[in-house]
Order: structure tokens, then C-alpha cells, then sequence
């Protein structure tokens, strides 16, 4: 079982921009980077998915985590590595598709929500879950979970969260989100995303830096 790292990031964050479009990407991606941002998830059922994060991955500092969401076939998992991308978010556990995104060296984050996909997903080597939609579960639930799962995977919020409720999910433990809406919403502009990039990175730092 190959079991690939998360990164080392100052914000262990990840921006959904589902609905992207290619013209939009370097605009809206480089401005969620130039704000701290460094992992950027283009989920496939926004126009022309691959396109976007080729463009994504070309562009972004190295260090970044650029890749594809609601991804749920193995073709989806090589159409991804062939434009670049490294990070791989599906909506579900696929055995396959995990284990093959782990063999190309990705980073895999699929979604889960009970404890049978949780340790499906472990046992078939995800970098970490997804616990979605976490707004239902609430952070008691995610803690309840996480109690029976190798302690190495990255737990991440996704689905309901943003910067007003880090803190209920700060007091379990859990650090890690995937964030859509609250950042990025089609027909937004880049300057639009750059301020809600701002707003939620500060956040982050009053909930878990202390910071003023």
C-alpha cells in the first residue's frame, strides 16, 4: 500500500473553485496563491476541468498542490496526472482510483463519512479524508470517527465550513478544510476571491496562531 504524504503547508487549506472556467484560472488561482493559499482543487464538473488545472499547474510556485475534485474513475485519475495536476479529492471511496492516484505519487483525499469508508479509504492508502458533508456530521461526529483511524491521516472539514466556524473544529483537533463557496463562487473576480482569501486567512491565524 502506498500511502503518499500530505505537504507541509503555513495553511493546511484547500480552495474548491467548482465552476471555474479556463479563462478565469489564472486570475482567480494566482490570486488565492498571492494570498497563501497553496493547495487548489478544480472539481471536474466545472467547464473544461483539465484545461484549468493545466494552466493551474503551470503557473503556481512549486510547493503547491494543484489538482482535481469529484474525481471518480481511474481514466479521470490519468487524465489528471497528464495535465499536471498532483493533488486528487473524490466525493466518494474507490479503492482503484485511490490506489492508482497513490502509484502516480498524488496526494488523495476522498470522501468519507462513516467509519466503514473512513477505514476503506485508509486501507486502500488515502492520504487523508474527507469528511463531508461535515456540516451534518459537526465536528462531534468527525471526532467520534477519528477516534478508530490510524492516527497519520490528515482529517479535513469539507462542506459547510468556513471561517466562522474554524474554531468549533480547532477544540477536536482538526485543522484542515476544504473550503468552496466562502471562497469562490462563479462570476466572482479574482479581486472578489483575493478579499474572501484574506478574510478566511486571518481567521485561520486568530483560531489557530493566536494571532490579533
Amino acid at each position: 500500500m502506498t500511502r503518499i504524504p500530505f505537504p507541509k503547508m503555513k495553511y493546511p487549506l484547500i480552495a474548491i473553485l467548482r465552476g471555474l472556467k479556463p479563462a478565469e484560472t489564472e486570475g482567480v488561482v494566482g490570486a488565492l496563491i498571492e494570498e497563501g493559499f497553496t493547495a487548489i482543487e478544480i472539481p471536474l464538473n466545472s467547464p473544461d476541468p483539465f484545461r484549468s488545472i493545466e494552466i493551474a499547474a503551470k503557473m503556481a510556485p512549486a510547493g503547491c498542490l494543484i489538482g482535481a475534485g469529484t474525481v471518480l474513475s481511474t481514466e479521470q485519475v490519468n487524465a489528471l496526472e497528464a495535465a499536471g495536476g498532483r493533488l486528487m479529492v473524490s466525493p466518494n471511496v474507490e479503492p482503484d482510483v485511490i490506489s492508482l492516484a497513490a502509484a502516480k505519487g498524488m496526494v488523495t483525499m476522498p470522501g468519507v463519512f462513516t467509519p466503514t469508508e473512513a477505514l476503506a479509504a485508509a486501507r486502500a492508502g488515502a492520504t487523508g479524508l474527507k469528511f463531508f458533508p461535515a456540516s451534518v456530521l459537526g465536528p462531534s461526529g468527525i471526532q467520534a470517527i477519528r477516534a478508530v483511524l490510524p492516527p497519520e491521516l490528515i482529517i479535513a472539514a469539507v462542506g459547510g465550513v468556513s471561517e466562522t466556524n474554524f474554531a468549533d473544529y480547532a477544540k477536536i483537533g482538526v485543522n484542515s478544510f476544504g473550503l468552496g463557496s466562502s471562497l469562490y463562487k462563479p462570476g466572482m473576480t479574482a479581486a472578489d476571491v483575493a478579499a474572501r482569501a484574506r478574510i478566511t486567512l486571518e481567521a485561520y491565524d486568530r483560531v489557530y496562531r493566536g494571532a490579533a
